[in-house]
């Protein structure tokens, strides 16, 4: 398949050559460094907070500094480490070579410290002078290591990932001076909207029972004992979601009382947002994602978005590449799951980005000369720089139309039937699997797919009745998409609610020397899913018209990807993906945690393919 020129857009092989350069988007290459990692002295100290609260606190100072150091302040509520065993691991050694000293720190109410602990507490209110947030703590942490722990530059910098990289965010709204450097890794930073525990108003049920029960049934991390091992079945048998208090919860677990108080996108969830609160870049911020993180996805691409607008310095960096949630930090990152990358992205990550971003800004360091933006490309299997991200002036949008006979084209449906559509039954009592089953707890001690779910054989859901596909012809050239991917999606349903997913793959030829076991694989790209009745306002919900022909925009976020020569791009649309996300009844209610049984009803969903109401891919195509 090849995609109809526009007009303007064939350039010689020079000028575009050219233009990719000044536009900053140029492949680089990997590289490899070692050096050898200090040995250091441990402390302890309960640091106290301006409200008395004292944090537990962890010091490692290497040995043998020779000259002033700055520090490396990790926040967490996962527990603070009781040895230096970690800085000789893959998340901290090219830092620990490097010369830091580091600092662990215990969040408030979370294994050794002191005080209440909130989950994702929010900001402060200023008027209240004797109010404390995470930013505080952050800050009272700083000032007293400045005045106790010797051998320091002044200087310090804060990295962390997920929680810790919310904390990291959260510590940069009001930083102390000496805080010179953050790196928000994996943040999230909005869980109503797109991260953790809610992805546009849909409930991500797996996750957010599982994670609550972790972190709120003691001080530490305790996992909920399930009687099976496949939890698609028992979350299928708990029933409707105001069971899990009834049965199991008992009101227990404070986070899952606010989900169930909290269906809609009220105050509470909106003064958990972390975008209100950054309206300015404080201090030089490497934002880090991955392109296949199973938990937030949209947190580093939200946070680099709002502040690139206010970055007046040009010190807020953003870094993407072929992980699932954390990958980075572990292993080399040559593969995730059975995808291959033919490079060592962790590494060169580590060695070449995150060190000499520190290196620089806490010590002066010469090597940081990243533009904006440096992202992995998948399917060319190559770190590309951009001075800009998205890179707009290298892209342009293109429809990718749903047509008759599962085709997907890049020519929209002509004049004909305005009626045209496809069709299956969403039936909650069945839904369909997020990955094939059996299907482990999160963090089941016997091995679980959930890190890797993202890179999965798609074929499992391919050819079900209740998934419409639709695929290209083999294409004849390359495809790359780079920048953010939007579905706008025409469809009705025969019930009063309802959810709509929509997946972006990349099929691999039938015949695939390189790995013949790769053949056919369906290597999603790009997914998301939508709650029908939010399609208006995520605050105040409302019904769907049965039959009714609605539209609904669909942010599948920001990739990087080259769909190649001989492969082909499907969409999947789908209505359930359990039990990643909560069954929705497919009948309107006020509150579906407070949904009864008999609101769970099958509905039949239409998706429409007509010159009238185009269903489509919208893509960022390089053309530059």
């Amino acid at each position: 398949m090849r995609i109809p020129p526009r007009k303007n857009t064939v350039l010689p092989a020079i000028l575009l050559l050219i233009l990719a350069i000044a536009a900053g988007g140029r492949a680089v290459s990997s590289g490899q460094a070692s050096a050898p990692v200090p040995e250091f002295t441990m402390s302890e100290a309960m640091v106290p907070m301006r409200d008395g609260a004292k944090l537990h606190t962890v010091v490692f100072a290497p040995k043998t500094a020779g000259a002033p150091l700055p520090f490396l302040f990790v926040r967490t509520p996962y527990g603070a480490p009781g040895s230096a065993r970690p800085l000789t691991g893959d998340a901290y050694r090219e830092l620990a070579a490097e010369g830091y000293i580091f600092v662990f720190q215990d969040i408030r109410g979370r294994y050794k410290s002191e005080g209440q602990f909130v989950m994702m507490r929010p900001p402060r209110d200023r008027r209240d002078a004797k109010a404390v947030d995470e930013s505080t703590d952050a800050y009272d942490t700083v000032a007293w290591l400045l005045a106790n722990v010797p051998g320091h530059n002044g200087r310090v910098g804060l990295k962390g990932i997920s929680y810790d990289g919310w904390l990291t965010a959260m510590a940069m709204i009001d930083p102390h001076p000496a805080v010179r450097a953050v790196s928000p890794q994996a943040p999230p930073a909005d869980m109503y909207l797109g991260d953790d525990f809610h992805h546009n108003g849909a409930f991500r049920l797996s996750y957010g029972f599982e994670y609550a029960t972790r972190m709120e049934t003691t001080k530490e991390q305790t996992n909920f004992r399930f009687d099976r091992y496949d939890t698609y079945e028992w979350y299928l048998r708990l029933g409707p979601l105001a069971a899990a208090n009834e049965v199991h919860l008992l009101g227990r677990i404070p986070t899952w009382n606010d989900f169930v108080a909290h269906p809609n996108y009220d105050a509470f969830w909106q003064r958990q947002a972390m975008a209100p609160y950054l309206t300015r870049v404080t201090v030089p911020t490497l934002t880090v994602g991955g392109w296949w993180d199973q938990e937030d996805l949209y947190g580093p691409q939200k946070l680099y978005e709002t502040l690139e607008p206010l970055d007046a310095r040009e010190v807020s960096f953003f870094v993407a590449g072929p992980w699932n949630h954390g990958g980075w930090a572990r292993s080399d990152g040559s593969s995730l799951g059975r995808i291959k990358f033919g490079a060592n992205a962790s590494r060169y990550y580590r060695e070449r980005i995150e060190a000499p971003f520190f290196a620089y800004f806490l010590k002066d360091k010469a090597g940081w000369d990243v533009p904006e933006a440096i992202t992995f490309q998948t399917g060319a299997n190559a770190w590309q720089v951009y001075d800009e991200w998205p890179p707009r002036r290298l892209t342009e949008d293109r429809g990718l139309y749903f047509r008759e006979d599962g085709r997907l084209a890049f020519e929209a449906p002509a004049a004909g039937d305005e009626g045209a559509f496809d069709s299956y039954v969403s039936d909650p009592a069945r839904p369909v699997p997020y990955r094939p089953r059996p299907i482990e707890a999160t963090y089941d001690s016997r091995g679980s797919g959930w890190g890797t779910w993202l890179v999965g054989d798609q074929r499992f859901a391919h050819l079900r009745p209740d998934v419409l596909s639709w695929e290209t012809e083999p294409l004849a050239e390359d495809v790359t998409v780079t920048g953010r991917i939007v579905a706008r999606l025409f469809a009705s349903t025969s019930g009063t609610d309802g959810d709509w997913i929509v997946k972006l793959i990349d099929v691999y030829p039938e015949d695939y020397p390189a790995d013949p076991s790769m053949g056919g694989y369906q290597l999603m790209i790009a997914s998301e899913v939508f709650r029908g009745r939010f399609r208006s306002s995520f605050e105040k919900p409302e019904a769907l018209v049965p039959g009714k022909v609605t539209e609904f925009p669909i942010d599948l976020h920001a990739a990087d990807h080259r769909f190649l020569k001989g492969h082909k791009i499907m969409v999947q649309v789908q209505s359930t993906w359990f039990p990643l996300i909560d069954r929705n009844p497919q009948t309107f209610v006020e509150n579906i945690f407070l949904a009864k049984a008999s609101d769970y009803r099958a509905a039949t969903q239409r998706v429409y393919r007509s010159r009238a109401h185009p269903s489509r891919l919208i893509l960022p195509i390089r053309v530059r």
